[in-house]
């Protein structure tokens, strides 16, 4: 508990104890008024004086008022009439356990936010005439290079000099598994140094750095409030001064017609207490914060409500292809080698004849070789743009790219089906056979769009601008419903307007992408969700979610806690507007009691503050 709230509890237990010694102790007149107005004051003087000070604002009615106005009228019937002022005590040590619960549960929302805001660096050890001075990370420029030590935060983002080391990104992306990094490798500010020492060049200043985008877009999630949070707060507006107006009616007009003014006014500071809208204020707002609290602990950042409440209707899912569905990442999928050529002749060819080039693909190659190719073997190497290399390896002449280059040095090559990019390899004119680089597809993606599917989104699609025949494949393996492939950018952006207009009304469509070159896509989608987005400047603009690493699973986590959410919130209204609606018909009639009005209002608010709550405590697909 926080120092405030220890003070509350204090003041409720000691407020409590007065209270239950003035109710024992035989006192009458004025004495028992005093024994009682010693625990309103101690439980209740903060509220009377935010009431005032509302007042002199020009904010008259919240719940403030109708506290102060209930319970100063209990006291007066009181003193006029029945000579009981438990209830006015009551009524306002009650209302008071409601706003210790509410402060508990909202500090404890909080502190799901703040264990994310952990992430801020409080220094940066940067090297500068020769010595290590340690500054704020905003003092540190661009190019300098800065030295972090085990068990300390990186400071800023930046690319690895020296030594290498295990990071802990587990406040970035919610991921146990520390991620090592060596010489040559990005570090990502906002992750903790668990092993090694290692000196970083820094690459971005702290303003433009990862950690600042995060600590930036949840800070200020709360300023886009979903539908429900506007409408609680304009029904408020409204709905306070409204029920203050009736029970000023209900103490009245009955008095003037039938008499009894004691029993109206007592019906009517019942109908008062019944009315307040803490319920719904509190409990709503709370819900929202508490999701997105509790997503940012599982990697999920939502930028706020309003997206949280959208994600929550999603029955579409688009996905990007490389790098969301699949690694991103060539990787060599099958050798066919000629007949007479060993499987490991021929890799070992190709590694040798491609080993001075930087493209992927022969770098994927060299990996699949699983050796440092010996260039001393390897001369006059000619690369010829759109078709591939030719190399003198071991004195034979060898070939290695597309069929177009097969048919300029006029080697007849079979063409080869499979879905992929092919290498063809030839040597002294003679054919050798090909290999097959694919993309690999994430080990978790099928499952995930399995995951999607039993949790209510009814339409899964993905675009590519890859080959149909490599779209199919990838689709296939992964139980897609749809693929669009061969896609520019611009194109992407028409399919999602098609699949906009085609989707069922109410519902939303959501584009996962990885937040680079799919911006465009990302802004155009009911939600645009960026996929291993660390370190990434598009998909933290231009998503409304992001999610902190490039698993799949991450998707079904976040439509996860965005339905529980929704849930709560529509639970929290429906049992809130029902309970008081029932207690409002009540009383003008009589049929409830003060005491009853303190559940009508307290108890249904703290009821609806722990349900709210709920929603920190989300689960992470497996």
């Amino acid at each position: 508990m926080s120092k405030k709230q220890k003070k509350l509890l204090a003041r409720i237990l000691v407020s409590a104890v007065l209270f239950a010694a003035a109710c024992l102790a035989p006192l009458d007149g004025m004495a028992r008024l005093a024994a009682f107005l010693v625990p309103y004051f101690v439980i209740g003087w903060d509220v009377l004086w935010r009431a005032l000070r509302n007042i002199l604002h020009g904010q008259v009615f919240d719940e403030n008022f109708l506290m102060v106005v209930a319970t100063i009228g209990a006291l007066a019937l009181g003193i006029w009439k029945t000579g009981d002022y438990a209830e006015a005590v009551g009524v306002m040590l009650f209302y008071q356990v409601g706003e210790w619960f509410q402060s508990y549960a909202v500090g404890r929302s909080r502190r799901s936010i703040a264990q994310l805001m952990d992430i801020r660096p409080d220094h940066a050890a940067v090297e500068r005439d020769g010595a290590l001075v340690q500054v704020d990370p905003d003092e540190v420029a661009v190019g300098e290079v800065i030295v972090i030590g085990p068990g300390e935060k990186v400071p800023l983002d930046g690319v690895v000099l020296e030594g290498s080391t295990a990071l802990d990104t587990a406040a970035l992306t919610g991921e146990s598994m520390p991620r090592t990094v060596d010489v040559g490798d990005e570090v990502i500010s906002g992750c903790v140094n668990m092993t090694g020492l290692v000196r970083v060049r820094v690459s971005r200043e702290f303003g433009q750095s990862t950690v600042a985008k995060i600590l930036d877009l949840v800070e200020n999630s709360s300023a886009r409030k979903a539908k429900a949070e506007n409408f609680i707060s304009k029904f408020a507006r409204w709905y306070t001064p409204a029920v203050v107006i009736a029970a000023a009616l209900l103490a009245l007009i009955p008095s003037l017609v039938v008499g009894g003014w004691d029993v109206w006014v007592s019906r009517a500071l019942i109908f008062l207490v019944v009315s307040c809208p803490c319920a719904l204020v509190i409990s709503i707002p709370l819900s929202f914060f508490g999701g997105i609290g509790g997503a940012s602990r599982c990697g999920v950042l939502v930028k706020g409500g309003n997206y949280l409440e959208a994600l929550a209707k999603t029955e579409t899912v688009v996905f990007d292809k490389t790098g969301t569905l699949t690694k991103g990442t060539f990787a060599v999928a099958r050798i066919l080698p000629a007949d007479g050529v060993q499987p490991e002749q021929l890799l070992e060819m190709a590694a040798l004849a491609e080993c001075y080039s930087s493209h992927p693909i022969s770098q994927s190659l060299r990996t699949a070789y699983g050796k440092t190719p010996d260039r001393s073997r390897v001369h006059e190497v000619q690369e010829i743009a759109g078709h591939g290399v030719t190399a003198q390896v071991d004195g034979h002449t060898v070939a290695a790219g597309n069929r177009k280059l097969m048919a300029q040095l006029g080697i007849n090559a079979p063409a080869c089906e499979q879905p992929g990019t092919v290498v063809y390899l030839a040597r002294d004119g003679a054919y050798c056979g090909c290999l097959v680089i694919a993309d690999e597809v994430k080990p978790e993606a099928a499952e995930a769009i399995r995951a999607l599917k039993r949790c209510g989104v009814r339409r899964t699609v993905m675009l590519t601008g890859d080959t149909d025949a490599v779209a199919q494949q990838v689709a296939g393996q992964l139980g897609v419903d749809e693929v669009h492939s061969q896609l520019l950018p611009a194109d992407k952006v028409e399919r999602v307007e098609q699949l906009l207009a085609s989707k069922r009304p109410g519902s939303q469509l959501a584009f996962v992408g990885d937040g680079v070159n799919d911006a465009p896509v990302l802004s155009r989608a009911d939600i645009g969700i960026a996929m291993g987005a660390m370190g990434s400047d598009a998909a933290i603009e231009a998503a409304d979610v992001v999610l902190m690493d490039d698993s799949p699973a991450r998707i079904v986590t976040a439509i996860g806690i965005a339905r529980k959410t929704r849930r709560i919130v529509v639970e929290n209204i429906v049992f809130a507007l029902g309970t008081k609606g029932l207690f409002l018909l009540l009383a003008p009639f009589g049929l409830t009691n003060m005491w009853a009005a303190v559940f009508a209002d307290v108890g249904v608010a703290v009821i609806a503050i722990l349900n709210a709550t709920r929603a920190l405590g989300v689960k992470e697909f497996q």
